[in-house]
């Protein structure tokens, strides 16, 4: 019976420390991912040929929204084709276009609260990441219900592109942050659980992590535009 015990404990160690292995590959990446889109903001805010380049231009600008969503629909669908290199490098590629048209935010708001938005943003992502991590709950009906929001507000921001209602705005932002205060958590504990059913060190998991990474990093800067809007002065 001890054996058995010692068997089990032995077991439970193991499984903890290959998850753990996971999400702190998986918070790597997101983390590096954050980087190359700040980075490359700050490059392009530093250029003024960029700057002409891009903004002076719909048919650019658009252009690379475009091929934001190609490069993330292409690793949605086809990261089982991909080895973990090709899938990392299409999500940085991703991150650096996002940087790119992300930099309209340092031209538009001023630099310290962009700044300390990002700090607030941080901080609550730590937070409820926390949270979806060391949670009992099950919070797979705040996901559902945070995802059926999230839609709602899709609509909600189409509409307001022709009314132009400020209080709309408002609206929109505030349940834009709850619904990304809630995902973080929920995406966490998704991918906790995700991290005692993969091998961590096989190629499969290696995708398994970019993709959780793709998934908090889409949560952090989501909540970061929205929060944007709510605290974020204009120059």
């Amino acid at each position: 019976m001890q054996e058995e015990q010692l068997d089990q404990n032995i077991i439970d160690v193991s499984s903890g420390t290959a998850s753990n292995a996971f999400m702190t590959r998986t918070y790597a990446w997101m983390t590096l991912a954050l980087c190359i889109t700040a980075l490359a903001a700050f490059l392009t805010v530093g250029s003024q040929a960029m700057l002409e380049f891009i903004f002076s231009s719909k048919i650019v600008f658009y252009g690379l929204i475009i091929g934001e969503l190609l490069l993330v629909g292409a690793l949605i669908t086809a990261v089982n084709r991909m080895s973990a290199t090709t899938a990392f490098l299409v999500f940085a590629a991703y991150s650096a276009l996002n940087g790119i048209t992300l930099s309209a935010v340092l031209l538009i708001f001023t630099a310290s609260s962009v700044v300390l938005t990002f700090l607030i943003t941080a901080g609550t992502f730590a937070i409820m990441s926390i949270y979806g991590f060391t949670t009992k709950a099950d919070l797979t009906r705040i996901g559902n219900i945070a995802l059926m929001a999230l839609i709602g507000v899709i609509l909600a921001s189409v509409v307001n592109m022709f009314m132009n209602s400020e209080t709309l705005d408002y609206i929109i932002s505030y349940v834009g942050v709850a619904i990304f205060v809630g995902l973080i958590a929920y995406d966490t504990q998704k991918l906790k659980d995700l991290s005692y059913t993969v091998d961590h060190e096989s190629a499969d998991g290696k995708k398994a992590s970019i993709m959780g990474a793709l998934t908090l990093y889409l949560d952090f800067i989501n909540l970061f535009l929205f929060l944007l809007r709510l605290f974020g002065r204009r120059d």
